[in-house]
């Protein structure tokens, strides 16, 4: 109440302030408080002749048309009364509310279903969840380690913590990091692992390894050996940036994407066009607009046939 008041030291607010930033909980208990305050002090400075004039009518009635002497002070007072009744209950309903949304901890899940989700976890860190992937997590990362498990694709920008390790579970396979950035792909019970920055530790089948930035890996579903490879391009990332970039890409590799990110299904119809490099960057364009850049690129003949795309 006293920094609602402004009767705080310079030390005393500082301290406040610190709590606010600590947790996005507090900022919206404090909202919620000091819109109850603010209404009760309009409430109770609104004292005017017509409110003097109900109450000696009040008192006139009560004591059979007594002259009311009772000083305006005293109806302000009584306002001031009811008004700091109003925030004490409020004020104690508002604490049990956030003391129990700050110890209940609760099963939260994003899901992505026809589009990209965005999502802030309780710790600060960032995840961008891929359409068809979900991702749960409690409402509070409590104990040791903060936990969380993921289905389909997910980037994540993970708040630094040494004390409390990131640990993601997918599939069979376990990714801890302290902060960092990285992707994360389920794809048919195989797990694609690729470090933008920081450091990852991805763990299967009691087998460790260590990833550093620009490196990957792909978990087999069915294999323990765990090998890591330097990171050939950023195809990976069109989910986010909504670029599609080719740095001596594959045609193979860009036709695989474009399958995914347009629900499509283009098929390479001679074997020698696999291996075909491509260095452009799409970014933001049509399925038929990428394709047209490829056939013109490589003089390849594009032809529909119902919902097969096939390029010959």
């Amino acid at each position: 109440m006293k920094y609602l008041l402004g009767e705080i030291t310079a030390g005393e607010e500082e301290q406040v302030k610190q709590w606010l930033d600590a947790d996005a909980s507090n900022i919206i208990y404090y909202n919620q408080l000091k819109k109850v305050w603010d209404t009760s002090r309009q409430l109770a400075t609104t004292s005017n002749a017509d409110e003097n004039k109900a109450w000696e009518k009040f008192q006139q009635r009560i004591n059979g048309a007594k002259e009311n002497k009772t000083p305006a002070r005293s109806v302000r007072f009584g306002w001031m009364k009811i008004a700091a009744s109003i925030i004490l209950v409020t004020g104690l309903g508002l604490t049990g509310y956030w003391l129990y949304n700050n110890t209940v901890v609760k099963e939260m899940t994003v899901l992505a279903q026809q589009a990209v989700v965005n999502d802030t976890l309780p710790d600060g860190s960032v995840v961008t969840v891929n359409k068809g992937s979900s991702l749960s997590y409690p409402s509070k990362f409590k104990g040791s380690t903060r936990k969380i498990a993921l289905k389909g694709e997910a980037f994540f920008t993970v708040t630094p913590d040494k004390k409390k390790p990131f640990v993601i579970s997918v599939n069979d396979v376990q990714v801890t990091v302290v902060g960092t950035s990285f992707n994360i792909k389920s794809i048919n019970g195989n797990t694609e692992v690729v470090v933008e920055t920081g450091i990852v530790r991805v763990t299967k089948a009691g087998r460790t390894i260590e990833l550093k930035a620009e490196e990957k890996l792909m978990a087999e579903a069915k294999d323990t050996v765990l090998v890591k490879e330097q990171v050939s391009d950023h195809l990976y990332n069109y989910y986010r940036t909504k670029e599609f970039v080719c740095d001596d890409t594959p045609l193979w590799k860009l036709v695989e994407v474009l399958n995914e990110a347009y629900n499509a299904n283009i098929v390479i119809g001679r074997k020698e066009l696999r291996d075909l490099r491509l260095n452009t960057t799409f970014y933001n364009e049509s399925l038929d607009q990428v394709l047209n850049v490829i056939s013109l690129t490589f003089s390849i003949k594009i032809t529909k046939d119902g919902d097969t795309i096939l390029l010959q």
